[in-house]
This record gives C-alpha cells, sequence and structure tokens, in this order.
C-alpha cells in the first residue's frame, strides 16, 4: 500500500516532471537499491531504480502498513553509478 500528500505530489511533479504516483512500479520486483536517507533528523528510505528508461530516485518511509511516498526524481550521477554497478547485467533498462 503506498499514500503520498496529494500538494507534495503536485509540487514534485512540476518541481521534477515525474510524478510520484508513477514510482509505486519500483516496487514491482524490477532491480533496485534501497538504502537509509536521513533528512533533518527523519529517518527516511531511498530507492534507486529504472522507470521509463530513467535512472531515477525515491525518498519515502514507512508508514504503518504503508510506505509514505515523499520524493521523486531523476537519480543523481552517484545514484545512477552505483545503480549500474549493483544491478549490471540484472536489467537492460538502465538508461
Amino acid at each position: 500500500m503506498f499514500e503520498r500528500d496529494e500538494a507534495k505530489r503536485l509540487s514534485n511533479l512540476s518541481k521534477h516532471r515525474l510524478d510520484v504516483l508513477d514510482a509505486a512500479a519500483l516496487f514491482d520486483g524490477r532491480p533496485r537499491i534501497d538504502g537509509p536517507a536521513i533528512f533533518r533528523g527523519d529517518a527516511r528510505v531511498f530507492t534507486v531504480a529504472v522507470l521509463g528508461g530513467l535512472v531515477v530516485t525515491l525518498i519515502w518511509i514507512w508508514r504503518g502498513q504503508a510506505r509514505r511516498l515523499i520524493s521523486f526524481r531523476r537519480a543523481r550521477d552517484a545514484e545512477k553509478r552505483a545503480y549500474r554497478q549493483l544491478c549490471a547485467g540484472r536489467d537492460d533498462r538502465d538508461g
């Protein structure tokens, strides 16, 4: 299950031109990397994967049984390198 804030979704869409609603697809079994992301003392999770030919990064937290989706953007260079290094050969969609 996924949750998100609609105002934050629209802001993210305007800023990054990526819709956080599409980010749920990152959990469909495709190769991805996950790790801790600390922001202003909050423990968050980052997920890096390929979606639509782009390497993207999703920031999210667990809220009960649901993933609360916070931010969705194109991956930074270091995130792309890490993804390609860890997932090389597992996914030919890594744009």
